[in-house]
């Protein structure tokens, strides 16, 4: 036999008995999910717990910046993420070139006018200032439930489009700040009000139920709020992913999302 027949056959079954170490290293390769700092991180631990259990290793990942699991979902560093809503993820995918698909919806997480200050929307005194998340889908939602709390007025056709351009009547001058949504809980030292969403008010331990208007009603009403997962389109039917959702997706998880927040969260399937 000549050497390079020889040296191609040996190349060939050292191919073939590496294969199944290849392929066992993908399999033990964890499902990297990402997710904003807070309770949606929680739900998540709950379901990879679930998930070994199933031969399925997923690791979590907490991102402090409400920019950066969209950004890292790109990259590939990640294999799918877990905190955002679909508004948001369309708005981020055309800003920024992203090609990311939402999958199957996954909390619904209202959000609260809160104050350190005042119990009643009706007391912000006049030139106070109030504080919005600095993003502009959260922005419009923010300005919306001010609208609840009877504080502004916004444009009949503002709608989940609205921003602060949008306000056709702010009796009080309210001034309007904008914060990064993060900071927001922190801001109600400087502020009359502040939105914050659940997962924020509750590492803040605010009570949903002690805000001065809350979105609990508004939620149920526009379902484009639920969180939703969101993979590249590439990787969008990846059975991993799949598997990983149908499990978050399930009744013990749904039980404990109840037990945990008592309805300050809420499973949406």
């Amino acid at each position: 036999m000549r050497a390079a027949s020889r040296f191609l056959i040996l190349s060939l079954s050292a191919l073939a008995l590496s294969l199944p170490a290849l392929q066992a290293n993908a399999a033990d390769k964890p499902l990297k999910v990402g997710v904003s700092a807070g309770p949606y991180g929680d739900i998540l631990r709950e379901a990879a717990r679930l998930s070994e259990k199933e031969g399925l290793k997923a690791e979590i990942i907490e991102f402090s910046d409400w920019n950066q699991p969209n950004a890292a979902l790109q990259a590939g560093d990640i294999d799918l993420n877990n905190f955002q809503h679909r508004f948001y993820l369309a708005n981020q995918s055309k800003a920024r070139g992203y090609k990311l698909s939402a999958l199957d919806e996954s909390i619904l997480v209202p959000a609260g006018v809160f104050s350190k200050k005042y119990t009643k929307a009706s007391d912000i005194p006049d030139g106070a200032k109030i504080a919005i998340p600095n993003d502009p889908t959260n922005a419009a939602r923010a300005l919306l439930l001010f609208q609840t709390a009877g504080l502004l007025k916004l444009k009949t056709d503002a709608g989940l489009s609205a921003s602060i351009l949008d306000v056709t009547e702010n009796p009080k001058k309210l001034h309007i700040v904008e914060i990064d949504a993060a900071q927001l809980p922190r801001s109600l030292d400087d502020v009359a009000a502040a939105f914050v969403s659940s997962n924020y008010a509750y590492l803040a331990g605010l009570d949903l139920n002690k805000a001065l208007a809350a979105e609990t009603s508004v939620v149920e009403a526009k379902p484009y709020y639920t969180l939703v997962f969101a993979a590249r389109d590439d990787r969008k039917d990846d059975p991993q992913i799949k598997k990983f959702i149908s499990i978050y997706r399930s009744q013990p998880v749904k039980d404990f999302i109840r037990t945990k927040f008592n309805g300050s969260i809420l499973a949406a399937w």
